[in-house]
């Protein structure tokens, strides 16, 4: 990021961490464009900070409609320096209760949403040589577990598509940021945001203290959004900065716990797994 007025396009940027990024621009003096289902619930941030904001309606399910909310930024700011994929919902759910549609909708969000956005500013991020793409994540983007899986998945996946991503772009001056936040004080656990399928009493032994725990954690939340804010773009600012950046003391320690597990488990399982090649064979060479 340069000293020049940058511009932000943040989906979700009403509400969340994506709300607390958008202030945090906005009070260094730097644009924003920002999407909400619903353009209203900005009137509170326009009527602060006018015309640097760039309020728009879009539902980041509506794919299609990613080109014309960067086309419209371009025209009123010139340039996007910063896309940050906020848009998302919670779900809560065992595997069986989730149907085709609520695991769709969280892939929609979560995956093919953030895409779409990302082809949609790629060809003005190229031509400049510059740029970030932050996808926010979740800690649930790692690891997962029980009444988990439908949002974990759609997380998961965007992990691994933007992986991918950050080596084809970094050629162009691009960054990739992956943030991978806990839990933070917003109203993603707020029963009127959080999604819950419609419930077995099959699984209550199994997920019922994880339906309880995730709607208990409405409002007593320890992470805050405006140091968040600060952190993830400090970030931007840190020419060594990580590709995955875990967010919150919880996810420090979840993810230390996953990826000790996960190394434990290749390494103790690593002559089996070998021997499942042809004996003598040379060591791949790969592109990567």
């Amino acid at each position: 990021m340069t000293n020049e007025t940058q511009t932000w396009l943040i989906t979700g940027a009403s509400s969340g961490l994506g709300l607390a990024l958008a202030e945090a621009a906005l009070a260094a003096g730097e644009h924003v464009v920002g999407t909400a289902r619903r353009a209203a619930r900005f009137d509170e941030l326009k009527a602060r900070y006018g015309g640097r904001l760039l309020a728009i309606e879009h539902d980041v399910r509506d794919t299609a409609g990613a080109d014309a909310v960067v086309q419209r930024a371009l025209e009123v700011f010139g340039r996007v320096d910063v896309l940050v994929n906020n848009a998302g919902a919670g779900q809560v759910g065992a595997a069986e209760e989730v149907t085709d549609a609520a695991l769709r909708t969280m892939l929609e969000q979560h995956l093919f949403g953030p895409a779409a956005y990302v082809r949609a500013v790629l060809p003005h991020l190229r031509e400049r040589r510059t740029g970030a793409i932050v996808q926010m994540s979740s800690q649930g983007g790692r690891l997962s577990f029980p009444a988990v899986g439908s949002y974990s998945a759609g997380k998961f996946a965007l992990e691994g598509w933007s992986e991918a991503l950050a080596g084809e772009v970094a050629p162009f001056g691009i960054r990739v940021l992956i943030v991978e936040p806990s839990r933070f004080r917003t109203a993603f656990n707020a029963t009127d945001v959080l999604n819950t399928v419609q419930q077995s009493s099959i699984y209550d032994e199994t997920i019922g203290a994880v339906r309880a725990n995730m709607a208990e954690a409405d409002g007593i939340q320890e992470g805050d959004p405006a140091r968040a804010a600060q952190v993830i773009r400090d970030m931007l600012n840190t020419p060594d900065a990580p590709l995955r950046l875990p967010l919150g003391a919880e996810a420090v320690r979840n993810l230390t716990r996953v990826y000790r597990g996960a190394l434990d488990d290749v390494e103790k399982w690593a002559a089996a797994s070998e021997s499942a090649d042809f004996p003598g064979m040379q060591p791949a060479v790969r592109a990567f």
